[in-house]
């Protein structure tokens, strides 16, 4: 096995080769994909992440440092209050209950600091639901009630003006007469904003041919099984973690439990046989609802809710110990994940 230190510049998967960004063209007899997603910032007009830490803007997927920036305007505002402001994107993106995240850990240090009782909280999301699986989301929506969040649907950010502090969106309602969906626009101040921007495959994947050419055409994942992570037109790729162009699965947990998947299928192949494990859609994802408590939720590609602690870690109630899990046991879980070692 050789470590070459550059990043793939192209795929061909016809003459099964891939070029590096020094120029060297490799031959594959199999190849695994993994690049990860790129955040495309670009797309929220009047962004940019030299903003990040300054006039109320955020920005926490951007990188630990934009993380230590966001946190220098968050706090501000969880100090002196106003419009908080939080939003996701309408395209798939890791770890989607990040957004749900940063607003909850807000508003409960807000409730608790000087912004109390001056400060609004505002989540706007391009879905009509707060959560992919349909029981986590009702569970949600009445956690926001309970606590004042006031929630907005089918809206999408498209700009910000930095200056005048307010945020654009895109918006979609049916029509009363006809059903239909009305697109328009919409403003909404803010004193702090979260930007968290569309997110998509890596330009490498997108020129490849490698993505589904029926679904997510704007954002290029990659065409594979969704219970095998094999290419549906060249058998010998196989797509792991962000990139794959499965229903679910842009989390670390997700990772975890499809390398053994690929690893299976990959042996077998080389054997002359087939495989026989099978990625079900297993997703984890520890929900922040306050600092100090946390819902533990896992589900597969069904929606079916499946704890690995059943009976002792109840999926949706707000628990110290699933706050622990997530602050410490995952901490450790994720970094002998980035060695392989887990």
């Amino acid at each position: 096995m050789t470590l070459i230190a550059e990043a793939a510049a192209a795929i061909d998967p016809v003459a099964k080769t891939v070029s590096t960004e020094k120029g060297q063209k490799l031959d594959y007899d199999f190849l695994i994909v993994a690049p990860g997603l790129v955040l495309d910032h670009g797309a929220i007009q009047g962004f940019s992440l030299d903003m990040v830490g300054k006039d109320g803007i955020g920005a926490l997927y951007a990188g630990p440092d934009y993380a230590a920036k966001t946190w220098q305007a968050a706090s501000k505002f969880t100090e002196e209050g106003g419009v908080g402001l939080f939003t996701r994107p309408a395209t798939e993106m890791k770890c989607a209950g990040a957004p749900l995240k940063h607003t909850f850990l807000l508003d409960d240090i807000a409730s608790r600091g000087g912004a109390k009782g001056k400060y609004e909280m505002h989540y706007t999301c391009p879905q009509t639901a707060l959560f992919s699986v349909p029981i986590v989301a009702e569970k949600v929506r009445m956690l926001f009630g309970e606590r004042g969040v006031a929630t907005y649907y089918g809206h999408t950010l498209k700009s910000i003006d930095p200056g005048r502090k307010t945020a654009q969106f895109e918006t979609a309602a049916p029509d009363p007469a006809t059903g239909e969906m009305v697109k328009s626009t919409t403003e909404m101040p803010y004193d702090y904003l979260h930007v968290i921007p569309p997110q998509r495959a890596p330009e490498v994947i997108r020129q490849s041919g490698l993505s589904w050419a029926d679904k997510w055409t704007d954002q290029g994942w990659v065409e594979c099984d969704m219970k095998t992570l094999r290419h549906l037109r060249y058998p010998e790729i196989f797509a792991l973690g962000d990139v794959a162009g499965v229903p679910k699965g842009k989390t670390a947990a997700s990772v975890k439990w499809q390398v053994p998947v690929i690893e299976d299928h990959l042996i077998a192949s080389l054997q002359g046989r087939e495989g026989t494990e099978v990625y079900d859609g297993y997703t984890s994802c520890p929900l922040i609802t306050r600092v100090g408590r946390a819902m533990l939720v896992e589900f597969d590609y069904h929606n079916n809710l499946v704890p690995s602690f059943p009976g002792v870690i109840a999926p949706l109630e707000e628990l110290w110990i699933s706050w622990l899990m997530k602050e410490v046991a995952l901490k450790a879980t994720y970094n002998a994940m980035l060695r392989g070692r887990a």
